[in-house]
């Protein structure tokens, strides 16, 4: 059996910039791994048996799973036949902005990939075909594909690899409540006019700017719509978060901090008020 690790991220700036024709929005953000993670198991099966399982039993097993998905379209596409036992190990909050299912799956694409290109002669997965099955999947699985920070346009799987690292603590917190994407995306008005270069505003370091410019479209509306969310920011600002926003449509916020110990307390504050916590503190 082997296992991999599948971090989650956070966006560092949101803007819906327009409607497209397809039915999906034109977003501008900065992606960031952040190694809240969970792990995948698998193990080849004798025979062409599939199968799945989860820590989540309230999570599929079938297809709609995106890490199934993932290794069945990678089989499909290298003519892999072998049977496998995937297992999903979920310690990372879902549908909650941070990215969590399409880190699985990317995870998946790239143990699996390693697993079946080396193991028959003459068959390999390039790099542009688990792309292109990534982005299939999903918006965000094109990113854990790549570099831990990176620029996101189109529907965020155009990418452009970004030198940064966050050079403050962090502090992820989800409150108890579901944030669905679609709808979510319904409540925002895009425009394309005024906004700040995220690349630069985020490269500056400059707290004081990130807290003029730095800007999630979602947010403000996501707040009216789930108040749990709005009152889990405000308890990063009055902990003493030098910038805190929404990752991604909701419900995960994040805060960064100068110093280890306030992300510490902080963390320790969010999870007394009922919320899921990760801190790298």
């Amino acid at each position: 059996m082997r296992s991999v690790l599948a971090p989650c991220k956070i966006n560092l700036g949101l803007h819906v910039l327009r409607k497209r024709p397809d039915g999906f929005r034109d977003i501008d953000t900065v992606f960031l791994r952040i190694p809240w993670c969970d792990e995948i198991s698998y193990e080849p099966l004798a025979g062409g048996e599939r199968v799945m399982s989860n820590s989540d039993p309230a999570l599929p097993t079938d297809e709609r799973n995106l890490c199934m998905a993932a290794a069945i379209g990678l089989a499909d596409s290298l003519g892999v036949t072998q049977g496998f036992r995937l297992h999903l190990e979920k310690r990372v909050p879902y549908g909650a902005g941070l990215g969590s299912g399409s880190s699985d799956a990317a995870a998946a694409l790239m143990m699996l990939a390693e697993e079946w290109g080396a193991a028959a002669p003459g068959r390999r997965a390039h790099e542009a075909d688990l792309h292109a099955i990534a982005a299939a999947l999903g918006s965000d699985v094109p990113f854990f594909l790549g570099s831990a920070a990176a620029r996101g346009t189109g529907r965020g799987e155009r990418l452009e690899p970004v030198d940064w690292q966050c050079p403050y603590p962090l502090v992820v917190a989800v409150p108890e409540v579901h944030v669905p994407t679609g709808p979510a995306y319904a409540l925002v008005e895009p425009r394309s006019e005024g906004r700040a270069d995220i690349v630069k505003v985020v490269a500056s370091n400059d707290l004081d700017r990130w807290r003029a410019e730095l800007v999630n479209d979602f947010q403000e509306p996501i707040i009216r719509a789930f108040p749990a969310v709005g009152a889990a920011l405000q308890a990063l600002w009055d902990a003493g978060a030098g910038y805190a926003a929404m990752s991604g449509s909701g419900a995960a916020v994040f805060g960064v901090f100068e110093s280890a110990g306030a992300a510490r307390g902080a963390a320790e504050a969010l999870g007394l008020a009922g919320c899921r916590t990760w801190s790298e503190a």
